[in-house]
Parts: structure tokens; C-alpha cells; sequence
């Protein structure tokens, strides 16, 4: 099994670690001290060993940060994980809904002037701590950077990943390293490029590495030069076993010796202000370089999937569809009985995607969450919180595989039993979002933020929201959250042809059940316009049946209803020859006509 169910964190460690924390601050003779979710790498995902928030905390959750003062500690989470924080945290801390509320304004409320407030360099990036200090400097409050106090007082901290990196075929990444390399130095004035992004380095060079559970990717620091040449910075040994796979242009150093390497390049070097740590900035400060930001130059051509890539995902797809439904039809007969369990499911579901011979990990820790724990948007299952799947209760399912060719990532929300009203009602509002994103055409050069509101248009209507994203990249057999494309209120990214991006819209009622449905999407072009305007479309990936004893048939359009016929047919049409026995019965009778009567 990837996954298993232990208890990681318990909000009973919280009080002594925070103590222990105070005190290092004291010795330091700081007012303050920040504790990100992050590493040196700036990544989404974090090593074990990089945990400092849940070793702290409690706090789980892939997104947030503590701030420790004398007197307080707050936790701040944004709209994901205020169920799932109060679960986890001591009543030392206290949970700060953010961005609502701006960190820069509780350090103001909580610290007089003259207060000193220290942060690990290597943990924050340059815009952040730019953006901090010009709110903070009227308020007299000074950052410092500082050598970390948690690592020291972190007596059981795990070990640095050791897992060597591996070499990713040419034939599946459909461009060559020197290729890519080549392409991004083009005419470009930047001496030297620095990458600390692993995605960013895994794409660019074809390579992957097993350093961050369920994302495929190497953590190392890299110099893009300018004549396309590579200096790789990486832990000893990581590399070895792919020198020829990299070739002579890349040059592999131990990772210690980065900043020695910085303080000897000359000309301008290029950061990204927004994921270079701010001790890289420093140091390259101290030796009086000329520094340039500008956005990472990997992060849109590895967002733009070429030919070969999106035919991977297309296929990987298929594989996990089979899987899924094989686990669906599993689930229908199974679940009504009453004997199954949260951890029952998140097993059958991964038994049923190993057997494919292909996967290569989960890509995520699978979201089995029953009732009240659907409502617990990135809720994971423990042997704590094991539930049982109770008749007459929704199932939320939110999994994902890595396979060689392709990244999946899908949510399913299942009824056992049957449903109530207000359960069919909202469902069938989510489904609507998802249907109008499915559907959209929309001229070149709009963002993710003008497509947001056509997911929750349905739910606005009854007075109903939800606290995420409407949909995120994806990698190939990369990150299963890649950026800089999405569908939200912030993604300003314009769409283009390639990219690859969830659609889940949800709902989620706090104590009674969540509901989410999730397929992922390709931007494709369309068919121009009479005024000759380019227009984009998406092209469904994900094919598995939806639940159509969730869904209110009367709520829904013409238009709605034939979408929903049309995808359930092309699902049985694309995988009803790669199952069989009951699970192709059960396939034949998800994707009937919703007109025709269900049992």
C-alpha cells in the first residue's frame, strides 16, 4: 500500500513544543519567530523532514503558516481548513482565517513598536518578505533573518529524502532537455537563471524523483546559463545514476556549495521573486550582482503540454477510468450492506488501480470521506478518525494516480442508499458548475478568474458557495497541483492551448456531508468566430460515471441533460471494453439515458 492511516500529529504535542519554541526566542532575544509550510525549494509540498508546521502545531494541511509571539500563536488557514484545524490545534494556538486577515495587520495588532520578528531565509521567499517589511516598517516592526530555532529543539527530526533521481524518457516528455534548454535561453540577457522550483527542474531537465511523497520530483537547486548549460546542485549521490541521461551541459555540484557558486557568477542573474528564497537573494546582494526578476521561465512551457504529453494523459486516463469504475461498481454493491469503513475504501480503490500494473504512486493521499467528513475539504482518514460508510450518508472520493504517462486526479461523490432531497438539490448544483466549465468557450487571452463564476453561478443562486478553487494545473507525471494556470478568483494566467486544469466545484454543509465532483480538462482551440476572434475550449480527460441518483433531473436544462447523456455515453463508448463481468454491468446501467428509470 502507498498510503497508510497513522496519526502523525496530535494537538497534545502542541503546548511543550510551543514552550520550548518561546524559549529559543528568548535566548535569540526576538519578539517573534514565522513558521511557514515550506522548504528551501518553495515548492507546494514539503519533505518530511521540512514539516515544521505540524511538528509545531498539529496543523496538517498543505497550506498555511504559524506566527509565535510571547503572549500568542496564530494559525492561519484560509477557507479549506478551518473544519480541519480545530481538530488539530491546542488551545495555545488559535486559528487566523487568512487572507481575510493580513498577517503583516495581526503582527501590527499584537507587537509595539520596536518589536523584532525573525523568519529563516531559506524558508521564505523574496516577494513575501518584500511585501511584509513595506507593510510593517510604519508600524516600527523590523524582520530578521535568522538561522532557524525550530530545527534544534526538533529532537526526532526525519532525515533529508536519499532516493536517487531517476531519468524521464524523451519519447514520453515529447522534447529533449537540450531542446528545452535551448528554448528558454533564446535571446535571453540573464547570465544565469536561478531554479529552485523541483517541477521546474524535473521538467527541464526529464528527470523525476521520489523526494516529496506522491509528486514525482527531484529537490535540487539548478544555474540555467545562458549558453543552456546546467549547474545542478543536489545531495551527494542523488544524481550518479543519470549522468549520461543528462549529458555534458549539465554539471551535478553538492548542494552546500550553492551559495560559494552564486557569489562567482558575473553578469545579471535572474530570479523569480516569487519562489527564490530570500537567503539567495541575499547572497547574491552581498556580492554586488545585478539581479533581475522575472517570472521562473519553466512554469508556463511545462503548464503548455506538447502533442506527446497530452497524449499520455489521454491514456493514463483511460487506465485509471477502468480502475475507477471497477471500484464504483465494487462500492454500489458493497457499501449498502453497512460493513464498510472510510479505510476500507481508500484500500479497495488503490488494490483496484495497483492491478492496472502500471501505477506508479497515489498522487495525492486519497479523501475518503464519509457524512460529516466530506464536509472536511482535504480531510484525511486516520485509524483516529476511521468512520463507517453509513447507508442514507453521501461519500466523497477525491484520488488520483501517477503513471509514467500522465497525472489523474478525480472526485466522485457517491450516495449510499438513497439520498435526501437537499442531498440531490445541492449535488445537482454542483454537477450544473461543472457542466457550465465543461461547456465553455471563451476567447484567447481570458484567465482562469473570468471562468470561476460560471462553476458557482448554479449555487449562487440558492445562496450556496464553496472555499476553494474552482480547478488547479496538473502536472505530466509531475505535481498534481502545478501552476501558474488555474480557475479561480485569482488566476489572472491566460488559458492556452495545453495546459491541463481540474474542474471541481463543491459544496459543504459544516457537520452533515460534502460534495464535490471533479474531472480534468485540456484547453484546446476552437473553431474561430464570425469576427475571425480565436476562441479556446476544454477537452474532457476524465471519463467515470456520475452518480444519477444524485442528480435532480428537473433542475437541470436541456442543454444540461444532454451534456450529461452525451459524457455518460462517450464514457461507455472509451473504457466499456476495458471491464467486464459486474463492473460492465454496472458501467452499462451508470450511463444510461436520464430519462430512463434507476433503481
Amino acid at each position: 500500500m502507498y498510503q497508510t492511516f497513522d496519526v502523525t500529529t496530535s494537538p497534545e504535542q502542541g503546548p511543550p513544543r510551543l514552550k520550548a519554541l518561546r524559549a529559543a526566542m528568548k535566548t535569540a532575544q526576538v519578539d517573534g519567530f514565522l513558521v511557514p509550510r515550506a522548504d528551501a525549494h518553495q515548492g507546494e509540498y514539503v519533505a518530511p523532514c521540512d514539516e515544521r508546521l505540524a511538528w509545531l502545531t498539529g496543523f496538517t494541511g498543505s497550506a498555511g503558516f504559524a506566527a509565535v509571539l510571547a503572549d500568542r500563536a496564530g494559525v492561519f488557514i484560509d477557507g479549506r481548513y478551518r473544519v480541519q484545524v480545530r481538530s488539530q490545534i491546542a488551545d495555545v494556538f488559535t486559528a487566523v482565517h487568512w487572507p481575510e486577515t493580513q498577517l503583516a495587520d495581526w503582527l501590527g495588532e499584537h507587537l509595539s513598536h520596536g518589536a523584532v520578528v525573525a523568519f529563516d531565509p531559506w524558508l521564505h521567499t523574496v516577494k513575501e518578505i518584500d511585501g511584509l517589511r513595506d507593510r510593517l516598517a510604519p508600524k516600527g516592526i523590523t524582520l530578521l533573518p535568522h538561522a532557524n530555532l525550530i530545527d534544534p529543539i526538533w529532537d526526532d527530526r526525519p532525515t533529508p529524502p536519499e532516493a536517487p533521481f531517476r531519468a524521464y524518457p524523451d519519447d514520453l516528455a515529447g522534447e529533449t532537455s537540450a531542446d528545452k534548454r535551448a528554448r528558454l535561453t533564446k535571446d535571453h540577457e540573464a547570465g544565469a537563471t536561478v531554479l529552485t522550483l523541483p517541477d521546474s527542474i524535473a521538467w527541464l531537465l526529464n528527470i523525476r524523483g521520489s523526494d516529496i511523497e506522491r509528486n514525482p520530483v527531484p529537490q535540487a537547486f539548478a544555474l540555467l546559463m545562458a549558453d543552456g548549460t546546467v549547474d545542478l546542485f543536489a545531495r551527494p549521490g542523488k544524481a550518479h545514476g543519470i549522468a549520461d541521461h543528462l549529458g555534458p551541459d549539465v554539471r551535478v555540484h553538492h548542494v552546500d556549495s550553492l551559495i560559494a557558486a552564486l557569489t562567482e557568477l558575473s553578469g545579471p542573474v535572474r530570479i523569480d521573486p516569487a519562489s527564490c528564497p530570500v537567503k539567495i537573494a541575499d547572497a547574491l546582494e552581498d556580492a554586488r550582482l545585478t539581479v533581475t526578476r522575472a517570472k521562473d521561465p519553466c512554469l508556463l512551457p511545462k503548464a503548455i503540454k506538447n502533442e506527446t504529453e497530452i497524449a499520455g494523459a489521454r491514456a493514463a486516463h483511460l487506465r485509471d477510468a477502468a480502475a475507477m469504475i471497477r471500484f464504483l461498481a465494487w462500492l454500489d454493491a458493497e457499501a449498502p450492506k453497512g460493513n464498510l469503513t472510510e479505510i476500507d475504501v481508500v484500500t479497495q480503490l488503490e488494490t483496484f488501480r495497483r492491478e492496472t500494473n502500471q501505477l506508479l504512486d497515489i498522487s495525492f493521499e486519497t479523501i475518503s470521506g464519509a457524512g460529516a467528513h466530506g464536509a472536511i475539504v482535504h480531510y484525511r482518514v486516520s485509524e483516529d478518525t476511521n468512520a463507517p460508510v453509513k447507508p442514507g450518508e453521501l461519500l466523497l472520493v477525491d484520488s488520483g494516480g501517477q503513471y509514467l504517462d500522465g497525472t489523474t486526479d478525480i472526485t466522485r461523490t457517491i450516495a449510499v442508499g438513497k439520498p435526501a432531497d437537499d442531498q440531490r438539490m445541492a449535488f445537482t448544483r454542483v454537477l450544473q458548475g461543472m457542466i457550465a466549465i465543461s461547456r465553455a468557450q471563451f476567447p484567447k487571452g481570458v484567465g482562469g478568474q473570468h471562468l470561476d463564476a460560471l462553476a458557482r453561478y448554479p449555487l449562487w443562486l440558492a445562496g450556496m458557495d464553496y472555499d476553494h478553487g474552482t480547478g488547479h494545473g496538473v502536472g505530466a507525471y509531475l505535481s498534481v497541483h502545478e501552476g501558474p494556470q488555474g480557475i479561480s478568483r485569482r488566476s489572472e494566467v491566460p488559458l492556452e492551448a495545453g495546459m491541463i486544469l481540474s474542474n471541481e466545484p463543491g459544496y459543504y454543509r459544516e457537520g452533515a456531508f460534502g460534495i464535490r465532483l471533479e474531472n480534468l480538462i485540456v484547453v484546446e482551440p476552437a473553431a474561430k468566430t464570425g469576427d475571425n476572434r480565436q476562441m479556446h475550449r476544454f477537452e474532457t480527460l476524465t471519463y467515470v460515471p456520475l452518480d444519477r441518483h444524485l442528480i435532480e433531473t428537473g433542475l437541470l436544462t436541456r442543454d444540461e441533460r444532454a451534456w450529461v447523456d452525451r459524457y455518460h455515453a462517450e464514457t461507455l463508448d472509451k473504457i466499456g471494453s476495458s471491464v467486464e463481468g459486474a463492473a460492465k454491468d454496472w458501467l452499462i446501467a451508470a450511463c444510461a439515458p436520464l430519462e430512463e428509470e434507476i433503481s
